[in-house]
Protein backbone atom coordinates (compact mmCIF):
# COMPACT_ATOMS: atom_id res chain seq x y z
CA UNK A 1 0.00 0.00 0.00
CA UNK A 2 1.22 3.54 -1.01
CA UNK A 3 0.86 6.47 1.75
CA UNK A 4 1.02 10.02 0.26
CA UNK A 5 1.32 12.81 3.07
CA UNK A 6 -1.09 15.70 1.47
CA UNK A 7 0.12 19.13 3.21
CA UNK A 8 -2.22 22.44 2.14
CA UNK A 9 -0.83 25.36 4.62
CA UNK A 10 -1.85 28.97 4.40
CA UNK A 11 1.58 31.32 4.42
CA UNK A 12 1.89 34.92 4.49
CA UNK A 13 4.16 36.41 1.96
CA UNK A 14 6.47 39.10 3.15
CA UNK A 15 6.88 42.51 1.60
CA UNK A 16 9.98 41.62 0.18
CA UNK A 17 7.96 39.11 -1.99
CA UNK A 18 9.12 35.63 0.38
CA UNK A 19 7.45 32.69 1.74
CA UNK A 20 8.83 30.08 4.12
CA UNK A 21 8.26 26.50 3.40
CA UNK A 22 7.87 24.57 6.54
CA UNK A 23 11.20 22.06 7.17
CA UNK A 24 9.07 19.17 7.38
CA UNK A 25 8.40 19.79 3.46
CA UNK A 26 12.06 21.07 2.61
CA UNK A 27 13.08 17.90 4.67
CA UNK A 28 10.62 15.30 2.78
CA UNK A 29 12.03 16.84 -0.58
CA UNK A 30 15.48 16.87 0.38
CA UNK A 31 16.14 19.89 -1.16
CA UNK A 32 16.72 23.68 -1.00
CA UNK A 33 15.54 24.82 -4.53
CA UNK A 34 12.31 25.11 -6.13
CA UNK A 35 10.65 25.71 -8.98
CA UNK A 36 7.88 28.12 -9.15
CA UNK A 37 5.22 28.07 -12.13
CA UNK A 38 2.27 30.49 -12.69
CA UNK A 39 -0.50 28.85 -14.26
CA UNK A 40 -2.68 31.92 -14.62
CA UNK A 41 -5.07 30.55 -11.95
CA UNK A 42 -2.39 29.21 -10.05
CA UNK A 43 0.87 28.67 -8.70
CA UNK A 44 2.81 25.39 -8.62
CA UNK A 45 6.23 25.20 -6.86
CA UNK A 46 7.75 21.93 -7.34
CA UNK A 47 11.57 20.91 -5.62
CA UNK A 48 14.14 21.21 -8.45
CA UNK A 49 18.25 19.98 -8.07
CA UNK A 50 20.22 21.47 -6.13
CA UNK A 51 22.73 21.11 -9.06
CA UNK A 52 21.30 21.06 -11.93
CA UNK A 53 24.17 20.07 -14.14
CA UNK A 54 24.88 16.80 -11.69
CA UNK A 55 21.08 15.79 -12.05
CA UNK A 56 21.29 16.07 -16.04
CA UNK A 57 24.96 14.65 -16.22
CA UNK A 58 22.73 11.08 -14.81
CA UNK A 59 19.38 11.89 -17.08
CA UNK A 60 21.63 12.55 -20.56
CA UNK A 61 24.39 10.21 -19.71
CA UNK A 62 22.49 7.09 -22.37
CA UNK A 63 21.73 10.08 -25.01
CA UNK A 64 24.99 12.13 -24.87
CA UNK A 65 27.34 9.62 -23.20
CA UNK A 66 30.22 10.61 -20.85
CA UNK A 67 29.60 14.46 -19.75
CA UNK A 68 32.10 16.46 -17.87
CA UNK A 69 30.21 18.02 -14.97
CA UNK A 70 33.32 20.41 -14.48
CA UNK A 71 33.43 21.82 -17.94
CA UNK A 72 30.10 22.40 -17.99
CA UNK A 73 30.00 24.29 -14.57
CA UNK A 74 32.73 26.23 -16.10
CA UNK A 75 30.62 27.21 -19.12
CA UNK A 76 27.64 28.12 -17.07
CA UNK A 77 29.97 30.61 -14.87
CA UNK A 78 31.68 32.07 -17.95
CA UNK A 79 27.84 32.69 -19.63
CA UNK A 80 26.76 33.99 -15.97
CA UNK A 81 29.64 36.55 -15.64
CA UNK A 82 28.83 37.51 -19.71
CA UNK A 83 25.58 38.18 -18.83
CA UNK A 84 26.69 40.07 -15.71
CA UNK A 85 29.08 42.38 -17.66
CA UNK A 86 26.16 43.14 -20.27
CA UNK A 87 23.43 43.91 -17.33
CA UNK A 88 26.05 46.48 -16.02
CA UNK A 89 26.55 48.23 -18.96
Amino acid sequence: MLSFMFMKTRMRISKGGQISIPAVVRHRWGTSTVALEDQGDRIVIEPAADDPIAAAEGALAGEFGSLDPARLRRAARQDDTVAEARRAR
